[in-house]
């Protein structure tokens, strides 16, 4: 359940940000920066064509389907429509949805939706996330519903209701908070019945889909792979995350979400191959 105060002092920061256009413009700013470069919303909930590029017109407009072992997910609209996005939710509610992963209703969000990672998420950052939303043109997409073969946990664990800001000064703590709101480990850390072996943090093994490629299996980001990022320079780490081009030439599949990661400013992806840095070895 929410905590009231947490949830007043969540709403007179929205509200002091609101009155005023040049703080509201800078966490519309700063939202756009998050859900377009490195939280990757897009990845997910726009459609893509069939080389797997995000249709543009229809940014976050939902219906792009994941299919596993234990659910057919089907991510949904999260555009200001009304009647089939999040437009007549409040801003509380899409922060609940965000870190706890609670609709309105009171139902569960499954996965892939990294909620375990959108715990750690900055009241700052979610708050501009809701700005940015709030911006992007409405879109009327009825999606069907995610199905799931295993039952959902009724929680995610105590609802999150304030999370300060990661100093920047520590490199490898704002690189982990990076490396959270990215949620690189949810697909780069092995699962069992759709729970994450935090034991193997980094360790890949994942079997994704990847169409139109078929099947791929994460790679395991640890020192424990010989042939991994361990080995790789800095430079190289960066253009694998921004480009999705390995050390020796060959393109990674979309489903790494490099085309929005192409986005993150220098200073946060030097922060980010810092903490991966500080991987330990693990094996899948």
């Amino acid at each position: 359940m929410f905590n009231p105060r947490r949830v007043m002092v969540l709403g007179l920061a929205l509200w002091a940000v609101a009155t005023s256009p040049s703080l509201a413009d800078a966490q519309r700013d700063r939202g756009a920066y998050l859900v377009r470069g490195i939280v990757a919303c897009g990845n997910c909930h726009t459609p893509k064509d069939a080389d797997g590029k995000a249709i543009a017109a229809q940014e976050l407009a939902g219906g792009f389907v994941i299919e596993a072992p234990v659910f057919r997910a089907v991510a949904p609209n999260i555009t200001p429509d009304r009647d089939t996005g999040i437009g007549a939710w409040t801003d509380e509610q899409i922060v609940d949805s965000i870190r706890n992963g609670k609709r309105p209703d009171g139902s569960l969000i499954g996965p892939p939706m990294p909620i375990d990672f959108y715990r750690q998420m900055s009241d700052s950052d979610v708050m501009a996330i809701v700005a940015y939303l709030r911006a992007v043109p409405p879109v009327s997409n009825k999606v069907e519903k995610s199905t799931y073969k295993i039952p959902l946990p009724p929680s995610y664990g105590p609802a999150v209701t304030h999370v300060p800001d990661i100093p920047r000064a520590n490199s490898a703590a704002y690189g982990k908070y990076l490396a959270d709101i990215a949620h690189c480990m949810e697909c780069h850390t092995p699962m069992e019945r759709g729970v994450l072996i935090t034991a193997k943090l980094g360790a890949g093994g994942r079997i994704l889909p990847a169409l139109p490629t078929g099947e791929i299996v994460s790679s395991n980001l640890t020192p424990a792979n010989p042939d991994g990022i361990a080995r790789w320079t800095d430079a190289q780490v960066k253009t694998a995350i921004t480009d999705g081009i390995r050390p020796d030439g060959r393109q990674l599949v979309r489903l790494m979400a490099f085309d929005w990661y192409k986005h993150t400013d220098p200073t946060d992806l030097d922060a980010l191959v810092t903490y991966l840095r500080t991987l330990q070895p693990a094996t899948p």
